[in-house]
């Protein structure tokens, strides 16, 4: 399997959208992997997580090619990850040739946000979309291109159902931890014995031990440690941290120094991890 991250920043990207801080303008100056846009990723060419306003920027950037994409799950309602009202420009008229229906996997809030969008785009670029919205819920895996995914409980924004995801093909397995704290109990329980290849997870507080609606690197070291002892780790295993906010405080190179003693790799927009 594959991973691309195509997006690593937290909410207000990086540097922040109206943010003059010694760190944004740190990341400004060094450019490269310290220019992070909202969270999105790819796997397998084929399953698409989250739909920031930043995809038109990883289309044109990365070659995010959407029009083949059939498959898109979303973790939570968060603008940051899922900004609805793009997807009308896929209808007719605004797009052409594209391969077939999207279909897309989320939670109650974000089927609501999927719906508020309609006084603003009307009904007829809704009906000329081309997609199928199926709403999930944690713990009730569901199969899409060859894939099972499984969503489960998130531990984040209180008013809703957030997700974090279990992505399986093959014998390969992914689990996919944006925007979380440390697990809810029925979360590691589900995961106890099941064997992960990639653990992605969220770092947005970087030097700052969160872990009820964020983590940190000392949070990922113990998200790590009890995935371990429930058994889910081998030798193999690859851990990715990623979705940083500039309120962390440091820039790529020295996420890397500050990781490298745990074998964390740090994403930045564009890297792809096999698998």
């Amino acid at each position: 399997m594959q991973i691309q991250y195509f997006g690593t920043a937290a909410a207000e990207g990086w540097p922040g959208l109206f943010c003059r801080c010694g760190v944004c303008e740190r990341a400004r100056q060094a450019g490269g992997k310290n220019l992070r846009t909202r969270s999105q990723a790819l796997i397998d060419g084929k399953i698409l997580v989250d739909f920031p306003a930043d995809t038109y920027l990883h289309m044109l950037r990365d070659g995010l090619d959407l029009p083949s994409i059939h498959t898109l799950i979303l973790t939570h309602s968060h603008q940051d990850h899922w900004y609805p009202e793009d997807l009308a420009f896929r209808g007719e008229g605004f797009s052409h040739d594209i391969d077939g229906m999207l279909d897309i996997y989320g939670n109650d809030a974000c089927a609501a946000r999927l719906r508020a969008i309609l006084p603003i785009v009307g009904q007829g670029m809704m009906d000329a979309m081309q997609a199928r919205y199926h709403e999930v819920t944690a713990f009730s895996p569901f199969t899409a291109e060859g894939y099972t995914i499984t969503p489960l409980r998130a531990l984040h924004n209180r008013a809703e159902n957030c997700l974090i995801y279990l992505i399986e093909k093959d014998g390969k397995a992914l689990l996919y931890a944006n925007d979380t704290g440390l697990f809810p109990e029925d979360t590691w329980e589900y995961l106890r014995g099941r064997r992960l290849d990639l653990v992605s997870m969220d770092c947005t507080m970087q030097q700052v031990k969160e872990g009820t609606n964020h983590m940190g690197i000392e949070d990922n070291v113990e998200l790590c440690a009890r995935l371990k002892e429930l058994g889910c780790l081998h030798e193999g295993t690859k851990y990715v941290v990623t979705h940083f906010s500039h309120n962390g405080g440091l820039l790529h190179e020295e996420l890397e120094e500050r990781v490298r003693p745990y074998g964390f790799l740090v994403a930045c927009d564009g890297l792809t991890v096999d698998f």
